[in-house]
């Protein structure tokens, strides 16, 4: 009896000793897992002066409205309708609030539905980050030559039904499938082209089949670390999947959001439910800190917009070529001076002879 004692002293003892060992060592391994996937995680943080939801107190109609309408639009208990589904019509909901987050998320919630059936609606909707809000025009529903972002949901292929010939020339991995969704920076200068569908100044973007669905839809731009990416949640499966993705875009703080929309022949109803603006809290080593600046105009790397001045877009290299073949000129042409020079002194000499 007393050995048997003894054996399961011995056991427990044995036990407590691996325990003893594998405890701290487990939670080290917790810990550092853990404090891992902290640091990988980026906060959201809901910012309301910069978000349109459910009831939409007062929007648009009192001087405490975050948010101003613009044309056609109109407010419902359940929308915000940008257009109507009717002929040659265009509307705008507009933030009054200039947004001077670094790193954002924009959640679009929203419904295209009209009575046109496959590509016989339009026009579309856009959501708009820029310098300039409330002026009406021909783009979506708002001015043209703006000064930020545009995102636009496309819903009529201009390019395919007016140039036949353009349509045909690009290869099966070009054409597209509508609805469209687009993303385009301008910084004033650059002219959406709606022959051809905005194709000429995108920056990326993908098919997105949105109309006349019984299901929410939604997708979500987001801007962190000057890097654009756009996701869409369109299939009923509460899934993001990828639209874009574009490094180095470059969007100064201060610029307002907005939302507009257009019907020209063809018409759908553009709906709103919601807007959702996130700030986000992301961590930067010191040396993103050091390069990522304040910057004044809307600019995309690797891209020259219109506008921009050669040196903005001009890379090291190339500045180092010009300054060095300026210098080579400059003595060339020195060494024809002198050249030309002494010929002059020799005949002078031998006028004298």
């Amino acid at each position: 009896m007393a050995a048997a004692i003894g054996v399961r002293e011995r056991s427990s003892r044995s036990q407590w000793r691996r325990w003893r060992v594998r405890v701290p060592v487990l939670l080290i391994v917790a810990f550092v897992h853990w404090d891992t996937g902290a640091a990988d995680q980026t906060e959201e943080y809901l910012k309301r002066e910069h978000s349109l939801s459910k009831p939409y107190q007062g929007v648009g109609s009192s001087t405490s409205s975050l948010w101003d309408l613009l044309g056609n639009s109109l407010v419902t208990p359940q929308y915000v309708r940008l257009t109507p589904d009717l002929q040659s019509k265009q509307g705008a909901v507009w933030n009054r609030v200039p947004c001077y987050l670094r790193d954002w998320e924009m959640q679009v919630h929203f419904k295209i539905h009209g009575q046109g059936k496959k590509n016989l609606n339009g026009d579309g909707f856009a959501i708009w980050y820029t310098k300039d809000r409330m002026q009406a025009g021909p783009v979506f529903g708002s001015k043209d030559n703006f000064v930020g972002l545009g995102v636009f949901v496309d819903t009529y292929p201009n390019e395919e039904k007016q140039h036949e010939s353009w349509r045909k020339s690009y290869s099966p991995s070009m054409q597209r499938v509508f609805p469209y969704i687009s993303a385009m920076v301008s910084n004033g200068s650059v002219t959406y082209d709606h022959s051809r569908d905005g194709r000429p100044t995108e920056i990326g973007g993908c098919t997105a089949m949105v109309r006349n669905l019984n299901h929410d839809t939604f997708f979500v731009i987001r801007y962190v670390k000057r890097r654009l990416t756009i996701m869409v949640d369109i299939d009923g499966k509460q899934e993001w999947k990828d639209c874009l993705d574009v490094p180095g875009v470059r969007l100064p703080r201060g610029y307002f959001f907005g939302a507009s929309a257009v019907t020209g022949d063809l018409s759908d109803n553009h709906d709103l439910i919601s807007l959702k603006l996130y700030q986000l809290s992301v961590e930067r080593t010191p040396e993103e800190e050091k390069m990522d600046k304040e910057v004044f105009i809307p600019t995309v790397d690797n891209m020259k917009l219109p506008g921009e001045t050669s040196t903005e877009s001009m890379s090291g290299f190339a500045l180092f070529l010009i300054v060095f073949f300026s210098v080579l000129g400059l003595i060339f042409a020195g060494v024809i001076l002198l050249i030309v020079y002494s010929k002059w002194q020799e005949r002078n000499r031998k006028r004298f002879y």
